[in-house]
């Protein structure tokens, strides 16, 4: 009787992990993989560009700051009215 529940373990176990190595390859094929890449691909570039925009909108933002303290805005405003 042990050694037949031995067995059945065994069998189970193996069939478990021929199962897992099946879809572990099949996701690093060139078909399963194209997909999940690209989409990798896909949110990596929405998040640069989405860093890329937020980089921007702050250097804008603390470039009218740093202006509006040396006051190169009202010299040009001044300069520009005479």
């Amino acid at each position: 009787m042990r050694r037949l529940f031995w067995l059945a373990l065994g069998v189970t176990v193996g069939a478990l992990a021929v199962r897992k190595l099946s879809r572990a390859a099949e996701k690093l094929t060139p078909g399963g993989m194209a997909r999940s890449f690209g989409d990798g691909l896909a949110v990596l570039a929405d998040s640069i560009s989405e860093f890329a925009a937020d980089v921007r909108a702050t250097m804008r933002d603390r470039e009218s700051d740093l202006r509006a303290a040396a006051g190169v805005d009202a010299a040009a405003d001044n300069g520009s009215r005479r």
